[in-house]
């Protein structure tokens, strides 16, 4: 009985699990463009997170997330300072011991933009700053726009890309902003019902991961991840990008601490932080490096990254939401 309470109160990482345990029998169902259009349920399901996001918040609580400057800075300089800097001071470690091509994966990974949807639902289950969340998620994807590509072509000699930022900046906002927006027109009629059902509520944003999670890795799956490269190589690529969000998610918090932000804000700083795009990150590698032959080798760092980060990221929002729960419960 012990065992299944435990189970029961740790049902978001017993999900965690089973959703990756499926994703191994069912790829093809439950990838991008499979039968039941994953992605597009999760893309749902997100506006649905966002919509509860802007029915949940004061106008205050916003306006103190968009103004916390000091967060915003913390968060940009880590996503595209800090993770670059990793390929200045060890770059040519991973090029003198294992393929260019693989070694220049790592590169592109360390440059790009943080993901939107997973950041904010992390830092909403964490019970961290999700108006900052939000604004530095959505600042990260219109500058990766143009400082990847930058940053690429000076580590890695590639010429410029040209890249739709309009069509991006009408992306991001359908995806985040359109639904917070109407969250807070609705708030004066629907607050109280959510309210009333907060413990379901409270809960869509890890249905949505969990969904979220089983997507990526059937993607990976299907994109031939584990059949494609030999069985050194997955484990070597496998441990370093475990490696790599360790050692960045414990420095991020690190310097979160010496900077004195709040536990929110801590919150929204390591997710915003040590995330990297998938979705944005193959499209635009796809403009990048052109057809070259070689493009699987190069995505294969940021197609492990992307599943361990949430993986790690979802069980560290669990830590934190109990952290924040302890706090709340010793100030009553």
């Amino acid at each position: 009985m012990n065992i299944i309470n435990k189970l029961k109160k740790e049902w978001f990482l017993v999900g965690m699990v089973v959703a990756i345990a499926l994703a191994t029998v069912s790829a093809d169902l439950g990838k991008s463009g499979g039968l039941i259009h994953l992605d597009k349920i999760t893309g749902i399901g997100v506006a649905i997170v966002f919509f509860l996001h802007g029915l949940g918040l004061s106008p205050t609580a916003i306006k103190a997330g968009i103004s916390n400057w000091r967060m915003h800075i913390y968060i940009q300089v880590a996503t595209f300072v800090a993770y670059p800097l990793l390929w200045v001071i060890f770059g040519d470690l991973f090029l003198a011991y294992m393929p260019a091509a693989l070694a220049f994966g790592f590169c592109y990974l360390f440059v790009l933009p943080s993901t939107i949807s997973s950041s904010v639902a992390m830092t909403s289950v964490g019970k961290g700053n999700v108006p900052g969340a939000i604004f530095n998620a959505s600042l990260s994807s219109i500058l990766g726009i143009f400082i990847t590509p930058l940053l690429i072509q000076l580590f890695m000699g590639f010429e410029g890309v040209e890249l739709d930022l309009m069509a991006s900046i009408i992306s991001i906002s359908k995806l985040l902003l359109l639904p917070m927006i109407l969250g807070q027109l609705a708030r004066p009629l629907l607050l109280k019902f959510a309210e009333k059902h907060k413990s379901i509520v409270n809960k869509v944003d890890k249905y949505v991961i969990l969904l979220i999670v089983y997507n990526a890795f059937c993607d990976s799956i299907v994109n031939g991840i584990w059949s494609s490269f030999s069985l050194e190589m997955l484990i070597t690529v496998f441990v370093l990008c475990v490696v790599i969000l360790l050692i960045m998610v414990h420095l991020i918090q690190w310097g979160a601490r010496r900077s004195k932000f709040a536990l929110a804000d801590e919150v929204a700083a390591v997710f915003c932080g040590t995330k990297k795009t998938l979705a944005a990150g193959i499209p635009m590698a796809t403009v990048i490096f052109g057809s070259d032959p070689k493009l699987g080798m190069i995505l294969l760092p940021i197609m492990l990254y992307h599943p361990i980060q949430i993986f790690y990221c979802a069980m560290l929002a669990s830590r934190y939401a109990a952290q924040a729960e302890s706090v709340t419960k010793a100030s009553i």
